[in-house]
């Protein structure tokens, strides 16, 4: 059988993409979730995205369900706003951690260093010294993503355990357990890596005639 000049190039060509293409391939199938992490953190200075929460107790009483927008600059500055249903803003801005509860008009302040060390915001909002605060083993491949399983070596973390999935080398979840049961699940969506931030992103002014409570 014959090729004409058009066919055999039109042949060679796609003959030359499998070849590229399953040589790349293991470069890919390499990359466990550990790497996708230290990778998109070691080129994440700053980050934005929409978030939705599902936080299940160990009762088993209904879902809690919320969603809002984040935004990081690392390491040490933080804004994690929900929006709905309810209202709650918690700004880090690398030197306190603010919560504040519109509905409750109050605000919880605590240090720092005390709030992220060894936190699920450790992993994202800390500096690259993962092993110094966790253990991070693979966790396998479910629902599209590569996932890693971070263990905080502080008991005082308030957490069990953070998973973290990778799809692409792009961060798509957070799964947490935390020391009483209660389990949070994260989906991110519109993540934007390396944004210019406003400057008042991480700037918190508590409103007057609320109380605060803490450091």
């Amino acid at each position: 059988m014959k090729f004409a000049p058009k066919a055999l190039l039109t042949a060679r060509r796609a003959s030359i993409f499998l070849v590229t293409a399953f040589a790349i391939f293991p470069l890919f199938a390499e990359a466990g979730a550990v790497d996708q992490l230290h990778q998109f953190l070691a080129s994440t200075r700053t980050l934005r995205a929409d978030f939705s929460q599902t936080v299940i107790a160990r009762n088993g009483r209904k879902p809690q369900q919320s969603s809002g927008v984040v935004a990081i600059s690392r390491p040490g500055k933080l804004r994690w706003d929900i929006q709905k249903p309810y209202p709650q803003l918690l700004v880090g801005d690398g030197e306190k951690i603010w919560i504040y509860d519109p509905e409750l008009k109050q605000i919880t302040v605590r240090k720092a260093g005390q709030a992220i060390s060894g936190s699920p915001a450790a992993l994202l909002a800390g500096r690259n010294e993962l092993e110094r605060d966790f253990t991070l083993t693979e966790a396998g491949h479910a629902d599209g993503m590569d996932w890693v399983e971070a263990i905080p070596k502080q008991n005082e973390s308030g957490f069990e355990k953070v998973r973290l999935g990778f799809a692409g080398g792009e961060l798509g979840a957070m799964e947490l357990l935390d020391s009483f049961g209660q389990t949070t699940l994260i989906r991110f969506s519109k993540l934007v890596r390396n944004p210019a931030l406003p400057a008042d992103t991480f700037r918190f002014v508590p409103p007057a005639g609320v109380d605060i409570v803490g450091d």
